[in-house]
Protein backbone atom coordinates (compact mmCIF):
# COMPACT_ATOMS: atom_id res chain seq x y z
CA UNK A 1 0.00 0.00 0.00
CA UNK A 2 1.57 3.43 -1.15
CA UNK A 3 1.75 6.12 1.32
CA UNK A 4 0.46 9.72 0.55
CA UNK A 5 1.38 12.54 2.70
CA UNK A 6 -1.17 15.30 2.94
CA UNK A 7 -0.17 18.48 3.87
CA UNK A 8 -3.24 20.39 5.58
CA UNK A 9 -6.14 18.88 6.98
CA UNK A 10 -8.81 21.42 6.53
CA UNK A 11 -12.17 21.78 5.59
CA UNK A 12 -11.01 21.77 1.98
CA UNK A 13 -8.58 19.17 2.34
CA UNK A 14 -11.01 16.62 4.27
CA UNK A 15 -12.06 15.87 0.19
CA UNK A 16 -8.45 15.02 -0.98
CA UNK A 17 -8.14 13.00 2.51
CA UNK A 18 -11.08 11.26 2.22
CA UNK A 19 -10.76 10.21 -2.14
CA UNK A 20 -7.10 9.09 -1.02
CA UNK A 21 -8.59 6.36 1.50
CA UNK A 22 -11.25 5.49 -1.23
CA UNK A 23 -8.50 4.83 -3.25
CA UNK A 24 -6.63 2.25 -0.60
CA UNK A 25 -3.50 4.84 -0.32
CA UNK A 26 -2.52 4.83 3.41
CA UNK A 27 -3.09 8.49 4.04
CA UNK A 28 -0.85 10.65 6.37
CA UNK A 29 -2.31 13.92 7.46
CA UNK A 30 -0.54 17.05 8.77
CA UNK A 31 -1.82 20.60 9.98
CA UNK A 32 -1.08 23.27 12.28
CA UNK A 33 -4.64 22.68 14.16
CA UNK A 34 -4.90 19.61 16.28
CA UNK A 35 -8.19 19.52 16.21
CA UNK A 36 -7.94 19.17 11.90
CA UNK A 37 -11.40 17.80 10.84
CA UNK A 38 -8.59 15.54 8.15
CA UNK A 39 -7.62 14.11 10.71
CA UNK A 40 -10.40 12.14 11.47
CA UNK A 41 -9.70 10.28 7.91
CA UNK A 42 -6.31 9.96 8.29
CA UNK A 43 -4.73 7.00 8.86
CA UNK A 44 -1.82 8.95 10.39
CA UNK A 45 -1.48 12.49 11.54
CA UNK A 46 0.13 15.13 13.32
CA UNK A 47 -0.11 18.33 14.33
CA UNK A 48 2.76 20.38 12.62
CA UNK A 49 3.09 23.67 11.66
CA UNK A 50 2.73 23.13 7.61
CA UNK A 51 4.76 26.43 6.38
CA UNK A 52 7.36 24.81 8.46
CA UNK A 53 9.01 22.99 5.68
CA UNK A 54 12.07 21.12 7.64
CA UNK A 55 9.71 19.84 10.12
CA UNK A 56 7.29 18.50 7.42
CA UNK A 57 10.33 17.29 5.73
CA UNK A 58 11.37 15.64 8.83
CA UNK A 59 8.19 14.11 9.09
CA UNK A 60 7.88 12.76 6.05
CA UNK A 61 11.14 10.46 6.27
CA UNK A 62 9.90 9.28 9.51
CA UNK A 63 6.76 8.08 7.53
CA UNK A 64 8.70 6.42 4.38
CA UNK A 65 5.99 8.19 2.08
CA UNK A 66 5.53 7.48 -1.70
CA UNK A 67 3.99 11.05 -2.68
CA UNK A 68 3.07 14.10 -1.07
CA UNK A 69 0.67 16.95 -2.51
CA UNK A 70 -1.25 19.51 -1.14
CA UNK A 71 -4.96 20.44 -2.35
CA UNK A 72 -6.84 23.39 -1.92
CA UNK A 73 -4.51 25.18 0.24
CA UNK A 74 -1.66 28.14 -0.74
CA UNK A 75 0.14 27.53 2.70
CA UNK A 76 1.07 23.71 2.23
CA UNK A 77 2.84 24.27 -1.52
CA UNK A 78 5.95 25.39 -0.89
CA UNK A 79 6.46 22.85 1.90
CA UNK A 80 4.88 20.04 -0.43
CA UNK A 81 7.02 21.23 -3.01
CA UNK A 82 10.20 21.19 -0.81
CA UNK A 83 9.41 17.77 0.86
CA UNK A 84 8.82 16.06 -3.05
CA UNK A 85 12.09 17.72 -3.91
CA UNK A 86 14.35 16.91 -1.40
CA UNK A 87 13.06 12.95 -1.08
CA UNK A 88 13.22 12.58 -5.34
CA UNK A 89 9.40 12.80 -5.29
CA UNK A 90 6.76 13.75 -7.87
CA UNK A 91 6.02 17.48 -7.23
CA UNK A 92 6.19 21.13 -9.10
CA UNK A 93 9.94 22.59 -8.55
CA UNK A 94 10.45 24.40 -5.47
CA UNK A 95 11.89 27.36 -7.54
CA UNK A 96 8.41 27.49 -9.39
CA UNK A 97 6.64 27.34 -6.39
CA UNK A 98 8.30 29.99 -4.92
CA UNK A 99 7.95 32.45 -7.83
CA UNK A 100 4.21 31.55 -7.56
CA UNK A 101 3.74 32.34 -4.24
CA UNK A 102 4.65 36.19 -4.90
CA UNK A 103 1.98 37.84 -6.93
CA UNK A 104 4.49 40.58 -7.88
CA UNK A 105 6.56 37.90 -9.52
CA UNK A 106 4.25 36.40 -11.51
CA UNK A 107 2.75 38.99 -12.89
CA UNK A 108 6.43 40.25 -14.40
CA UNK A 109 6.80 37.15 -15.83
CA UNK A 110 3.26 36.98 -17.38
CA UNK A 111 4.06 40.48 -18.64
CA UNK A 112 7.56 39.51 -20.23
CA UNK A 113 6.13 36.62 -21.45
CA UNK A 114 2.94 38.25 -23.24
CA UNK A 115 0.72 35.17 -21.44
CA UNK A 116 -2.26 37.72 -21.65
CA UNK A 117 -3.61 41.07 -22.16
CA UNK A 118 -2.31 42.92 -18.71
CA UNK A 119 -0.10 45.81 -18.59
CA UNK A 120 2.59 46.68 -16.29
CA UNK A 121 2.68 46.13 -12.34
CA UNK A 122 4.42 47.06 -9.05
CA UNK A 123 6.09 45.59 -5.86
CA UNK A 124 6.06 47.52 -2.85
CA UNK A 125 8.63 45.82 -0.20
CA UNK A 126 9.13 48.90 2.20
CA UNK A 127 7.08 51.81 2.99
CA UNK A 128 8.99 54.02 1.81
CA UNK A 129 8.33 52.81 -1.41
CA UNK A 130 4.83 53.67 -1.70
CA UNK A 131 5.75 57.69 -2.69
CA UNK A 132 8.21 57.02 -5.48
CA UNK A 133 5.45 54.40 -7.02
CA UNK A 134 2.51 56.04 -6.20
CA UNK A 135 3.78 58.73 -9.48
CA UNK A 136 4.03 55.81 -11.57
CA UNK A 137 0.73 54.32 -11.39
CA UNK A 138 -2.22 55.55 -13.47
CA UNK A 139 -5.64 54.83 -11.62
CA UNK A 140 -8.00 52.88 -10.87
CA UNK A 141 -5.28 49.94 -9.33
CA UNK A 142 -5.67 47.05 -7.72
CA UNK A 143 -3.46 47.13 -4.68
CA UNK A 144 -3.22 43.14 -3.37
CA UNK A 145 -0.90 41.35 -1.00
CA UNK A 146 2.32 39.74 -2.73
CA UNK A 147 1.58 36.04 -0.84
CA UNK A 148 -2.11 36.54 -0.44
CA UNK A 149 -5.53 34.12 -1.27
CA UNK A 150 -9.17 34.59 -0.46
CA UNK A 151 -9.09 38.43 -1.80
CA UNK A 152 -7.92 38.93 1.95
CA UNK A 153 -6.19 42.35 1.82
CA UNK A 154 -7.20 43.65 -1.69
CA UNK A 155 -8.70 46.53 -2.62
CA UNK A 156 -9.66 48.63 -5.57
CA UNK A 157 -7.87 52.03 -5.02
CA UNK A 158 -9.12 54.89 -7.64
CA UNK A 159 -7.52 58.09 -5.73
CA UNK A 160 -4.09 59.24 -5.21
CA UNK A 161 -5.00 59.90 -1.40
CA UNK A 162 -6.26 56.25 -0.88
CA UNK A 163 -2.90 54.98 -2.07
CA UNK A 164 -0.86 54.79 0.96
CA UNK A 165 -3.40 53.22 2.98
CA UNK A 166 -4.52 50.34 0.58
CA UNK A 167 -0.44 49.45 0.48
CA UNK A 168 -0.35 49.55 4.08
CA UNK A 169 -3.47 47.36 4.29
CA UNK A 170 -2.09 44.84 1.99
CA UNK A 171 0.79 44.49 3.44
CA UNK A 172 -0.78 43.65 6.43
CA UNK A 173 -2.37 41.02 5.32
CA UNK A 174 1.14 39.82 3.56
CA UNK A 175 3.14 37.03 5.09
CA UNK A 176 6.36 38.39 3.51
CA UNK A 177 4.87 42.22 4.50
CA UNK A 178 4.67 43.40 0.50
CA UNK A 179 2.26 44.18 -1.75
CA UNK A 180 1.52 44.17 -5.25
CA UNK A 181 0.26 47.19 -7.43
CA UNK A 182 -1.70 46.03 -11.01
CA UNK A 183 -3.79 47.74 -13.54
CA UNK A 184 -7.55 47.61 -12.46
CA UNK A 185 -9.37 45.68 -14.98
CA UNK A 186 -13.29 46.11 -15.21
CA UNK A 187 -14.35 42.72 -16.43
CA UNK A 188 -16.29 39.82 -15.71
CA UNK A 189 -14.32 37.01 -13.57
CA UNK A 190 -13.49 33.67 -14.89
CA UNK A 191 -11.49 30.57 -13.35
CA UNK A 192 -9.31 27.58 -15.30
CA UNK A 193 -8.56 24.65 -13.71
CA UNK A 194 -5.15 23.00 -15.05
CA UNK A 195 -3.03 19.63 -14.40
CA UNK A 196 0.84 19.39 -15.79
CA UNK A 197 2.13 15.85 -16.03
CA UNK A 198 4.53 14.58 -18.33
CA UNK A 199 4.72 17.29 -20.62
CA UNK A 200 1.29 17.39 -20.84
CA UNK A 201 -0.95 20.65 -19.89
CA UNK A 202 -4.52 19.08 -19.18
CA UNK A 203 -6.81 22.52 -19.56
CA UNK A 204 -9.93 20.76 -17.54
CA UNK A 205 -12.08 23.76 -17.28
CA UNK A 206 -13.07 27.21 -17.73
CA UNK A 207 -15.56 28.65 -14.87
CA UNK A 208 -17.63 31.63 -14.64
CA UNK A 209 -17.56 33.44 -11.23
CA UNK A 210 -20.13 35.25 -9.51
CA UNK A 211 -17.91 37.81 -6.68
CA UNK A 212 -18.95 40.34 -4.47
CA UNK A 213 -18.74 43.91 -4.95
CA UNK A 214 -16.09 46.20 -4.22
CA UNK A 215 -14.22 46.76 -1.95
CA UNK A 216 -13.62 43.10 -1.42
CA UNK A 217 -13.52 41.17 -4.20
CA UNK A 218 -14.49 37.65 -2.78
CA UNK A 219 -15.76 34.63 -4.94
CA UNK A 220 -19.21 33.96 -4.44
CA UNK A 221 -19.95 30.86 -6.63
CA UNK A 222 -18.55 29.23 -9.63
CA UNK A 223 -20.33 27.54 -12.86
CA UNK A 224 -19.47 25.37 -16.08
CA UNK A 225 -19.75 25.48 -18.84
CA UNK A 226 -18.31 29.14 -18.87
CA UNK A 227 -20.49 30.36 -21.71
CA UNK A 228 -17.94 32.08 -23.05
CA UNK A 229 -18.09 31.76 -27.45
CA UNK A 230 -15.92 28.76 -28.25
CA UNK A 231 -12.90 31.05 -30.12
CA UNK A 232 -12.51 33.45 -27.04
CA UNK A 233 -12.33 29.81 -24.53
CA UNK A 234 -10.16 28.40 -26.54
CA UNK A 235 -7.84 31.86 -26.52
CA UNK A 236 -8.44 31.80 -22.57
CA UNK A 237 -6.91 27.92 -22.53
CA UNK A 238 -4.24 29.52 -25.04
CA UNK A 239 -3.21 31.72 -22.27
CA UNK A 240 -3.45 29.60 -19.60
CA UNK A 241 -0.84 27.40 -21.33
CA UNK A 242 1.71 30.05 -22.04
CA UNK A 243 1.35 31.00 -18.29
CA UNK A 244 2.58 27.78 -17.07
CA UNK A 245 5.14 27.48 -19.44
CA UNK A 246 6.24 30.85 -18.23
CA UNK A 247 6.11 30.12 -15.00
CA UNK A 248 7.86 26.73 -15.55
CA UNK A 249 5.47 24.60 -13.74
CA UNK A 250 6.66 21.32 -14.79
CA UNK A 251 4.09 19.31 -12.33
CA UNK A 252 0.94 19.07 -10.53
CA UNK A 253 -2.63 21.53 -10.06
CA UNK A 254 -2.65 24.84 -11.49
CA UNK A 255 -5.62 27.33 -10.67
CA UNK A 256 -5.96 30.75 -12.10
CA UNK A 257 -8.00 33.69 -11.51
CA UNK A 258 -8.45 36.14 -14.74
CA UNK A 259 -10.83 38.67 -15.95
CA UNK A 260 -12.17 38.76 -19.34
CA UNK A 261 -13.16 42.79 -20.81
CA UNK A 262 -16.06 43.44 -23.25
CA UNK A 263 -13.45 43.22 -25.82
CA UNK A 264 -12.28 39.99 -25.18
CA UNK A 265 -8.68 40.30 -23.51
CA UNK A 266 -7.87 38.05 -21.02
CA UNK A 267 -6.12 39.24 -17.49
CA UNK A 268 -4.59 36.56 -15.69
CA UNK A 269 -4.76 37.98 -11.83
CA UNK A 270 -3.94 35.03 -9.76
CA UNK A 271 -1.97 31.99 -10.33
CA UNK A 272 -2.25 29.11 -7.53
CA UNK A 273 0.34 25.71 -7.73
CA UNK A 274 -2.60 23.68 -5.99
CA UNK A 275 -6.51 22.33 -6.90
CA UNK A 276 -8.82 25.35 -7.18
CA UNK A 277 -10.82 26.09 -3.33
CA UNK A 278 -14.21 26.03 -3.52
CA UNK A 279 -15.22 22.97 -4.11
CA UNK A 280 -13.81 23.33 -7.72
CA UNK A 281 -11.58 20.39 -7.48
CA UNK A 282 -13.82 18.06 -5.09
CA UNK A 283 -16.84 18.91 -6.95
CA UNK A 284 -17.17 21.27 -10.01
CA UNK A 285 -14.45 19.56 -12.43
CA UNK A 286 -16.05 15.81 -11.83
CA UNK A 287 -19.68 16.46 -12.12
CA UNK A 288 -19.39 18.68 -15.01
CA UNK A 289 -16.74 16.84 -16.79
CA UNK A 290 -16.34 13.23 -15.49
CA UNK A 291 -12.73 13.57 -14.96
CA UNK A 292 -11.65 12.30 -11.23
CA UNK A 293 -9.40 14.86 -10.81
CA UNK A 294 -8.38 14.12 -7.32
CA UNK A 295 -7.85 10.99 -7.85
CA UNK A 296 -5.70 11.75 -10.31
CA UNK A 297 -3.99 14.21 -8.45
CA UNK A 298 -2.74 11.57 -5.39
CA UNK A 299 -1.96 8.92 -8.31
CA UNK A 300 0.54 11.43 -10.02
CA UNK A 301 1.46 11.94 -7.08
CA UNK A 302 2.71 8.81 -6.15
CA UNK A 303 3.71 7.76 -10.23
CA UNK A 304 0.54 5.71 -10.42
CA UNK A 305 -1.18 5.99 -14.00
CA UNK A 306 -3.90 8.81 -14.38
CA UNK A 307 -6.67 9.40 -16.67
CA UNK A 308 -8.05 12.79 -17.85
CA UNK A 309 -9.95 12.52 -20.75
CA UNK A 310 -13.38 13.84 -20.81
CA UNK A 311 -15.96 11.59 -19.53
CA UNK A 312 -19.23 12.81 -20.90
CA UNK A 313 -20.50 15.87 -22.55
CA UNK A 314 -20.40 19.19 -20.12
CA UNK A 315 -22.92 18.61 -17.62
CA UNK A 316 -23.94 22.36 -15.95
CA UNK A 317 -23.17 22.79 -12.76
CA UNK A 318 -23.02 25.90 -10.37
CA UNK A 319 -22.10 26.58 -6.37
CA UNK A 320 -22.71 28.97 -4.35
CA UNK A 321 -20.36 29.76 -1.01
CA UNK A 322 -22.81 29.88 1.99
CA UNK A 323 -22.28 33.94 2.74
CA UNK A 324 -24.94 33.95 5.71
CA UNK A 325 -26.80 36.86 7.40
CA UNK A 326 -24.32 37.32 10.36
CA UNK A 327 -24.67 36.42 13.97
CA UNK A 328 -24.54 33.19 16.62
CA UNK A 329 -26.11 30.06 15.67
CA UNK A 330 -28.69 28.97 18.08
CA UNK A 331 -29.99 26.21 15.80
CA UNK A 332 -29.57 24.51 12.25
CA UNK A 333 -31.73 23.14 9.71
CA UNK A 334 -31.94 19.75 8.61
CA UNK A 335 -29.51 20.05 5.59
CA UNK A 336 -30.56 17.13 4.40
CA UNK A 337 -34.06 18.24 3.33
CA UNK A 338 -32.22 20.73 0.81
CA UNK A 339 -30.59 18.01 -1.03
CA UNK A 340 -31.78 15.50 -3.51
CA UNK A 341 -30.08 13.69 -6.60
CA UNK A 342 -28.73 17.45 -7.93
CA UNK A 343 -28.24 19.03 -4.95
CA UNK A 344 -25.02 18.46 -2.96
CA UNK A 345 -24.66 20.79 0.63
CA UNK A 346 -21.15 20.98 2.67
CA UNK A 347 -21.11 23.03 5.41
CA UNK A 348 -18.85 23.30 8.53
CA UNK A 349 -21.81 24.84 10.46
CA UNK A 350 -22.35 23.85 13.99
CA UNK A 351 -24.44 24.99 16.84
CA UNK A 352 -22.29 28.20 18.93
CA UNK A 353 -20.37 28.88 15.76
CA UNK A 354 -20.78 33.10 15.11
CA UNK A 355 -21.27 33.43 11.34
CA UNK A 356 -19.14 36.47 10.25
CA UNK A 357 -20.28 39.58 7.97
CA UNK A 358 -18.98 38.14 4.48
CA UNK A 359 -15.52 39.78 3.27
CA UNK A 360 -13.17 36.89 2.39
CA UNK A 361 -13.88 33.40 1.34
CA UNK A 362 -12.70 32.65 5.40
CA UNK A 363 -16.27 34.14 6.51
CA UNK A 364 -18.34 31.62 4.53
CA UNK A 365 -19.94 28.58 5.93
CA UNK A 366 -20.15 25.96 3.52
CA UNK A 367 -21.27 25.02 -0.18
CA UNK A 368 -24.63 24.78 -2.62
CA UNK A 369 -23.16 22.63 -5.54
CA UNK A 370 -26.59 22.21 -7.66
CA UNK A 371 -26.27 20.31 -11.30
CA UNK A 372 -29.11 20.92 -14.17
CA UNK A 373 -30.04 21.54 -17.52
CA UNK A 374 -28.48 24.61 -18.24
CA UNK A 375 -26.42 26.90 -16.28
CA UNK A 376 -28.64 29.61 -15.61
CA UNK A 377 -31.06 26.95 -13.79
CA UNK A 378 -28.48 25.57 -11.71
CA UNK A 379 -27.51 29.38 -10.29
CA UNK A 380 -31.04 30.11 -9.75
CA UNK A 381 -31.70 26.82 -8.14
CA UNK A 382 -28.21 27.00 -6.46
CA UNK A 383 -28.81 30.70 -4.83
CA UNK A 384 -32.27 29.76 -4.08
CA UNK A 385 -31.47 27.06 -1.56
CA UNK A 386 -28.42 29.33 -0.25
CA UNK A 387 -31.22 31.40 0.69
CA UNK A 388 -33.31 28.87 2.06
CA UNK A 389 -30.21 27.50 3.98
CA UNK A 390 -30.13 31.55 5.74
CA UNK A 391 -33.82 32.24 6.75
CA UNK A 392 -33.94 28.94 8.44
CA UNK A 393 -30.64 29.03 10.59
CA UNK A 394 -31.84 30.10 14.17
CA UNK A 395 -29.69 32.69 15.60
CA UNK A 396 -28.92 35.20 18.80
Amino acid sequence: MKRVLMIGAGFLQNFIIKKSKELGYYTIAIDGNPNAVGFENADEYKAINIVDEAACLEYAKQMKIDGVLTAATDYGVLSASYVAEELGLHGIKYTSAKRIKNKYEVRKCLFESGADDTGLSFEVSFKNQISEILSKVTFPVMVKPCDGSGSRGASRVDRADDFKSACLFAMENSLTGKATVEPFITGEEYGAESFVLNGEIYVMGVMKKLMTKPPYYAELGHSIPSGLPSELEQKVKACVIKAIKALDINFGSVNMDMLITKSGDVHIVDVGARMGGNLIGSHIIPIGTGIDYMANMIRAAVGDKTDFAFKNEPIPVATRLLALTPGKVKALPDFKTFEDENVIIEHHLSIGDTINEYHTNLDGCGYVVCRSQSVDSAEIEAEKIKNLIDININRS
